[in-house]
């Protein structure tokens, strides 16, 4: 591979190594403040290891996030000026914390929850300018090539009616692709019924203008860690020097973690005889939920978990997948907007929480997450994964001609 090929990634390719590392992050508005506080401890282990200035973008080939969890992406990889994560993992909950209030204003006064029923009825609940603004302040002019590793980001296009999948890995050949991440940011939150639709134009060369038109990329993928992984395999399959020589069966390479949002404890909140009574406001607004989009985002992560359960099983790498998800969520807590400091206060705790928790996996019968991996807890699990991407990363720098070159320059 040529040695100046090589300038973007601030991780070594896996052809130098013995793994495939893959982080993902879900949706769910603010209750990104979940896989934040996850994040931030996982990033407090790698530093534990490697010194306080490593950052999580140092260790995963890929990184992927859907609307809130596209966001968090962006955020971990995006350069600064010295070419560093332009967040710590550590400041991510600060950022949701101070922000959320502003992203979705809470209704004041009398009848709040009719007041915003009534809103989502005539339009988005929020015009999003605060968000649209902020993204756009912090992101500049950063486009998909400049990532700091590998991401892959889900939308979906209105208009075309099929996925737009904003992947790193497409830009070379497909430079349409290559947009500002301000606007990747902007359209994959953009969920229906909260935010509105993002429409942006690209002109990719001279004369030649790609058209987008966009929502929330939790209608193609919610839980985008499969995603991420089939990303990872085309390239393998298409020979890209990253990954030679790993053979395109080999995924027994892959070292995934999961992060979901969170989801609602309160199954049996619907019926098939209340909901075979719901028309288009019945699907769209019920008590003040959106039961349409909580049988998208449930239904998708869920299936996802699975697949990769059984994908690692079949190949005794278990260890080397890690799902962490809550679903206990009750109330507020559930909800993707209700920005008010006692309910961020309480997503906090409740991500500090979670680290306590066992790991589970969920079952597809119940839909209940159960305990496995003999009582393991999930900062438990953080933190021997986080002994295997600190080894893979050393390693990796040992065999780059990468690094042996840059010492040499030094």
């Amino acid at each position: 591979m040529d040695l100046l090929k090589r300038t973007k990634s601030v991780i070594q390719p896996p052809t130098y190594g013995n793994l495939i590392t893959v982080l993902s992050i879900d949706g769910g508005g603010i209750r990104g403040v979940i896989p934040a506080i996850i994040l931030g401890f996982l990033e407090s282990q790698l530093q534990e290891l490697d010194g306080k200035d490593v950052r999580i973008a140092d260790y995963f080939d890929m990184i992927s996030g859907t609307s809130t969890g596209g966001l968090v992406t962006c955020m971990l990889t995006t350069p600064n000026g010295d070419n560093r994560p332009l967040y710590a993992a550590k400041d991510i909950k600060t950022f949701y914390l101070e922000n959320s209030p502003k992203i979705f204003p809470q209704y004041k006064g009398p009848f709040p929850l009719a007041r915003k029923s009534m809103k989502a009825v005539l339009g988005p609940r929020y015009n999003g300018k605060f968000l649209q603004d902020l993204i756009k302040r912090n992101l500049g002019s950063t486009r998909l090539q400049h990532t700091l590793t590998d991401v892959v980001i889900p939308t979906f296009d209105i208009k075309e009616l099929h996925p737009t999948i904003f992947s790193s890995y497409k830009v070379d050949n497909n430079p349409s692709l290559n947009v500002l991440l301000s606007d990747i940011c902007i359209s994959t939150s953009a969920a229906p019924t909260y935010l509105p639709a993002h429409h942006f134009q690209h002109e990719h060369s001279p004369g030649e203008v790609r058209d987008f038109n966009l929502i929330d990329g939790f209608v193609a993928a919610n839980n985008p860690a499969l995603l991420a992984v089939n990303e990872v395999s085309k390239e393998i399959l298409k020979g890209s020097p990253d990954f030679f020589p790993i053979k395109p069966m080999d995924y027994s390479r892959f070292l995934v973690i999961s992060l979901g949002t969170g989801s609602p404890m309160n199954r049996q909140k619907y019926s098939a005889k209340r909901a075979s009574k719901w028309g288009l406001f019945g699907w769209l607004l019920d008590s003040g939920s959106t039961p349409l989009v909580t049988a998208f985002t449930q239904a998708n992560g869920a299936m996802v978990d699975l697949n990769l359960c059984v994908f690692f099983q079949a190949l005794h790498s278990e260890d080397k997948y890690l799902r962490i998800q809550d679903d206990t969520l009750i109330g507020t807590l559930a909800s993707a907007d209700i920005a008010t400091k006692r309910n961020l206060d309480n997503l906090v705790k409740l991500g500090e929480d979670l680290l306590k928790k066992p790991v589970s996996r969920v079952n597809l019968e119940t839909g209940i997450y159960q305990s496995c991996n003999n009582g393991e807890t999930n900062s438990e699990a953080l933190k021997r994964l986080a002994k295997l991407l600190s080894a893979e990363r050393s390693l990796r720098n040992s065999r780059s001609p990468h690094t042996s070159l840059a010492k040499l320059m030094t």
